[in-house]
């Protein structure tokens, strides 16, 4: 328990979640439309059940108030258990007094004790978060395709069937896709509960008062290679989510949803930012926007590191890297890999200048590839002599992160 200037920190009971859904009514109400295809609010009561949930009460009032969520995620093939932030927000007129800081502060602590050495959130500020030690770690993209645009594949030997959002063969489809796709989430993580797995398949697309459906892509054997979520709306198709594990797949989604054609005007959808939407058509002229997704932050330096899947053997490196927020990322680290093996230790609590030289925020976006070194050099993000830079540049994996979750 935590207090400052007649205020305490603590975690927030479950009797008191009606004063949370308050704060965040409040918070977004003039920003709740870029939320307008999720029950953005409502979901978090049950986020509640499974995650570590703290704030500044005056009194019995909550006033600022953060969640931390258990998730897992691949980065580059390897499993991190990662702290997702939500539900971030503080009454206007708490704000100025350091309190998000501090329950942020109390969040890493609790990821690191817990063995979360990463962590995800959606941005309502990017400048924001940069600050805190977040960085832009993938992309979205939405896009408008008119009827006369959709594309056809003749000649695929699988077929289409509609099912329901959550049968059995989309769970299986994307456990695999998860686990040989950098970045994303593992949705059936042990972190959940099976209760919550439930749910989360549930709310994650499913309005209020639109149903959503849902096709699966099966091969010539029967094997399920691809899904998408879909819905139609005022002669209108929306693509909430289209995931595949092959080629064949993808244009057996696509040409599924062209059979739509003669009942829709247009289609849109979102998908990752690492999907070539346009150059996959025929007709390529259709409206697309890119825009910064998630943002990444590196909890633990050193167990981030010790837990990385850099490339090749036998170097040494050194980071110098500063994080305002937590003092345990602050100094120059030492990386070495020899025969496999990663050992990793922090050589100083001061910034050498003999090391390459970036911040916590811009070592998460470069170990996550969403930006490579010679890049950040070039825009002055990191520094350090060529032989370093050249070095790193070798030994980081070459992927930049899929993330098409919400949370």
């Amino acid at each position: 328990m935590n207090q400052r200037k007649g205020l305490v920190m603590r975690e927030i009971r479950l009797d008191e979640m009606a004063q949370s859904i308050d704060l965040l009514n409040y918070v977004f109400q003039m920003s709740m439309s870029i939320h307008k295809d999720r029950r953005f609010v409502n979901a978090k009561s049950k986020q509640f059940n499974v995650g570590h949930a703290i704030g500044w009460f005056d009194g019995t009032q909550l006033v600022s108030q953060i969640l931390n969520l258990p998730f897992q995620v691949n980065i580059h093939g390897k499993l991190y258990e990662m702290g997702g932030i939500t539900a971030v927000g503080t009454y206007p007129e708490y704000s100025g007094h350091g309190l998000m800081e501090s329950l942020i502060m109390e969040c890493l602590q609790q990821m690191r004790n817990e063995q979360r050495y990463v962590s995800y959130l959606f941005p309502y500020s990017i400048p924001y978060y940069r600050k805190k030690g977040w960085e832009i770690m993938s992309d979205i993209v939405e896009f408008q395709v008119k009827d006369t645009q959709l594309p056809h594949y003749p000649g695929l030997n699988g077929k289409i069937r509609r099912v329901d959002p959550k049968h059995e063969d989309v769970v299986t489809i994307y456990a695999r896709y998860a686990k040989k796709t950098h970045g994303v989430m593992v949705r059936n993580s042990i972190a959940w509960n099976e209760k919550f797995q439930e749910d989360f398949w549930e709310e994650k697309f499913i309005d209020s008062d639109v149903k959503l459906q849902a096709a699966v892509y099966y091969d010539e054997d029967d094997n399920p290679q691809g899904y998408l979520f879909y819905r139609i709306m005022e002669e209108n198709y929306y693509i909430d989510e289209i995931v595949y594990l092959q080629e064949e797949a993808r244009k057996g989604l696509w040409n599924f949803v062209s059979a739509h054609s003669s009942m829709v005007y247009n289609v849109y959808g979102k998908t990752t930012g690492n999907e070539a939407v346009a150059f996959l058509l025929e007709d390529s002229e259709i409206i697309q926007k890119v825009s910064p997704y998630f943002m990444a932050r590196i909890v633990d330096v050193k167990e981030f590191l010790l837990r990385y899947p850099f490339i090749g053997n036998n170097f040494q490196l050194r980071l110098a890297v500063s994080d305002r927020i937590v003092a345990w990322n602050n100094g120059t680290f030492i990386v070495t890999v020899q025969d496999g093996e990663v050992l990793v230790e922090k050589l100083s609590e001061l910034l050498s200048e003999n090391a390459v030289q970036l911040t916590v925020q811009t070592l998460a976006t470069m170990l996550l590839g969403y930006k490579r070194p010679y890049y950040l050099e070039k825009i002055e993000r990191l520094h350090g002599n060529a032989l370093d830079i050249a070095l790193l540049e070798a030994v980081l994996p070459i992927g930049i992160p899929t993330f098409i979750d919400y949370f």
